[in-house]
């Protein structure tokens, strides 16, 4: 017996977990009682983990489609049909004739963050998609536009807040997201603990709506509506204070213009909140001590996505809460940070090109997955002919999900980076797997750049595996693209990209030494960073180091053009009148919601037995008034219809939802004939994205409406 202490590689929380093992065998998972930041918290998911290790179904080695049947093969054949396949047909028909759709468990996943971009390079593919245009895209505008850099994100400062505004956001059971926050709960308690006030704007009750102070029960898609009619009652009654960012803001006069048609009165029946209440709450946002407003999934993935995203931090800006303690902050990350460099930025841009059939943007370097199937079935020049997944599911995940499968069904080519024969990997010519998650090294590169306080920990591998790192699976893919063939030299790949890191970090790669892969690429970017650290600090504190609370970070963050907050910027403000005619648009009668369960992080993890029990299940939640309507009836089977399908699921009548609304959690939809997965068959749920419309988007961004979908309910 043996035990270990790793860092969480599942979720944005990043808590510290004790794992005793037998061997390779994880006997016992426990919360870290000595870790920096989470203290021994742990969820139903990091308690798991063991379970996921030991997944009978995870792939071990390469299959290759042979026959219409999958057969498994050594990694040199696997590599040898990629090299047969993939580089005559971008010889024939471009570069952009192979795209690549990048998956959620690639952000928990240091090989594939830091050696995934080299891959994207050497295919000089305009066509790279990922779940973030599903998800959190329209917050990497509007922090792009505003501040200089998607990444410049501003994070509520939890721990010290005593006001703390929420819309579309449940923490409870998200464990934070673009909010790194281990034990929301605790975290939560302590706010009000210390005589602080929670507001929960959500058309569901949720769980965190039960640990707060209010609830506005606000229908789905108006945010942007509530945002703004907030921020025109704080020019309406001169609560306008913007402290010592005055000097670091353009566009104050803008906004107050840009506003004015959002009155507390126009805006009220449309939301869902009396004008008293939103005038009330502009107001204790104005006069608190500290405070804070934050936006998640609810209001990023809704056609004013990126408009609530930038009102978000609009409200954070006038009332003096941006960049000081209790107030939204900027994280200082120990390593990969580019906002933590001095000097001028490139500065944020978007639609460098646009998507070749319906002619949408580019945002951060991908365009919207919306529009991935057209752009497979579509003829023509620049026409998508194979298709590169790295742990994604995007059969299950993305909108108009049965035309992206019959989409993906016709590509001449698919290759999947999975560990899971999946409703999408099902369909590939060749699958590559990938080790178990305790048998590859694990730093949250990403995720420190949005946590609520500033601490680094790394986690070495804790078993060995034959299996090999996904980082050296790129690599070899980078070989076969650029020509060096499938036996490329990885080790030579490796080196020539520590070199390329260290340059960027003004550090000599001689530093790390002994080091190869990802070890090596945080140890140069450790001592690169604004930090006094190395990889070996950490190493010796397998706890975590805590850096400390937030810091105000103005100007110096600030990678504008201006070298301001740009609080009006015309590619944001220009979505403006589409908003001003929801004034007049009456709403739907009936619109369909996603819903996230503690257990479950998208559709990865069904497959898991511990993961789909108690209330984790697929039902479709429906407020009585509409049961009654409509005559459905708890627990029997309704038929919900949108635009793009129909599909059929178990009815939970619950008040938890406001009239008006139906609630289906996202990636359940298993079982898919060729697809492997027995837990995950034996609770297959149905697939949300089936009913999710591809061409409902965020006019700015292109991220899909998975929220305020219009459907049609009836009784089976």
């Amino acid at each position: 017996m043996s035990s270990a202490i790793v860092t969480c590689p599942l979720c944005e929380a990043t808590c510290g977990l004790e794992v005793t093992l037998d061997g390779h065998r994880i006997t016992g998972v426990r919360g870290d009682k000595d870790d920096v930041f989470s203290h021994g918290f742990i969820c139903p998911k990091g308690a798991s983990i063991g379970a996921l290790h030991d997944d009978p179904d995870r792939l071990t080695a390469p299959l290759v489609r042979r026959d219409g049947e999958f057969v498994e093969v050594s990694w040199d054949e696997a590599f040898a049909e990629i090299d047969r396949r993939l580089p005559p047909i971008r010889a024939e028909h471009g570069n952009n004739a192979v795209a690549i759709y990048l998956g959620n468990p690639g952000a928990h996943n240091l090989g594939s963050t830091l050696y995934g971009r080299p891959l994207y390079k050497a295919l000089a593919t305009r066509n790279i998609y990922s779940a973030s245009s599903v998800d959190q895209l329209p917050k990497h505008f509007s922090a792009g536009y505003m501040f200089g850099d998607a990444l410049t994100i501003p994070i509520p400062d939890i721990d010290r807040t005593s006001y703390l505004l929420l819309l579309g956001a449940n923490p409870l059971v998200s464990n934070g997201s673009l909010m790194t926050a281990p034990d929301a709960r605790g975290r939560l308690r302590a706010i009000r603990a210390r005589g602080g006030r929670i507001v929960v704007a959500d058309p569901r009750r949720t769980a965190t709506v039960e640990a707060a102070d209010e609830h506005l029960a606000v229908r789905p898609g108006t945010d942007a509506l509530l945002l703004a009619a907030l921020t025109q009652v704080l020019f309406d009654e001169n609560l306008v204070a913007l402290g010592r960012l005055a000097e670091f803001v353009n566009g104050v006069d803008d906004v107050a213009g840009l506003v004015a048609p959002f009155t507390p009165e126009a805006v009220a029946d449309l939301v869902g909140v009396p004008a008293r209440d939103i005038r009330r709450i502009a107001r204790e946002l104005a006069a608190a001590e500290s405070a804070a407003v934050y936006g998640r999934i609810g209001t990023t993935v809704q056609s004013f996505g990126t408009l609530a995203s930038w009102l978000v931090d609009v409200l954070n800006v006038l009332t003096g809460n941006l960049d000081r303690a209790g107030g939204a902050m900027f994280p200082l990350a120990p390593a990969g940070q580019i906002n933590a460099k001095p000097g001028r930025r490139r500065g944020f841009g978007h639609a460098r090109w646009r998507s070749r059939v319906r002619d949408l943007p580019e945002v951060i370097g991908e365009l919207p997955v919306a529009t991935l199937a057209e752009e497979i079935l579509t003829p023509g020049d620049g026409r998508i002919r194979a298709l590169i997944t790295v742990g994604g599911n995007p059969c299950v995940s993305t909108p108009h999900a049965d035309r992206l499968t019959e989409a993906i069904e016709s590509l001449d080519f698919l290759v999947s980076l999975d560990v899971y024969l999946n409703e999408t990997s099902r369909l590939a010519d060749v699958i590559l797997p990938g080790p178990p998650p305790l048998a590859r090294d694990h730093f949250d590169l990403l995720f420190y750049q949005l946590s609520v306080r500033n601490i680094a920990n790394w986690t070495p591998a804790t078993v060995s595996t034959d299996i090999p790192q996904e980082w050296q699976t790129l690599l070899r893919l980078v070989g076969v693209v650029t020509g060096q063939g499938p036996s490329a030299d990885i080790a030579m790949l490796d080196d020539f990209i520590a070199g390329e890191v260290a340059k960027r970090e003004g550090v000599d790669v001689s530093l790390a030494a002994g080091r190869t892969g990802p070890a090596r690429l945080v140890d140069l970017m450790l001592r690169g960073g604004p930090y006094d650290l190395t990889l070996a600090d950490l190493e010796a504190n397998p706890h975590g180091i805590d850096l400390g609370p937030l810091q105000p970070r103005m100007p110096d963050i600030l990678g504008t053009a201006s070298g301001r907050i740009e609080l009006a910027p015309e590619a944001i403000t220009a979505d403006l009148p589409r908003l001003t005619a929801e004034l007049v648009r009456p709403p739907d009668q009936l619109v369909l919601i996603g819903r996230r369960q503690l257990s479950s992080n998208n559709s990865w993890m069904h497959n898991i037995a511990p993961l789909v029990r108690g209330s984790n299940k697929c039902t479709a939640h429906v407020h009585p008034a509409d049961a009654e309507r409509l005559g459905l009836v708890d627990g029997a089977l309704a038929r919900v219809r949108s635009r793009t399908g129909a599909l059929t699921v178990p009815v939970e009548i619950t008040d938890s939802v406001r009239p008006g609304v139906v609630s289906i959690p996202h990636g359940w939809g298993h079982g898919a004939k060729g697809a492997r997965g027995q837990v995950a068959e034996e609770h297959a749920g149905v697939n949300s994205n089936i009913l999710a419309d591809d061409l409902l988007l965020d006019a700015l961004s292109g991220t899909a409406v998975l929220n305020g979908i219009p459907i049609e309910v009836s009784p089976v």
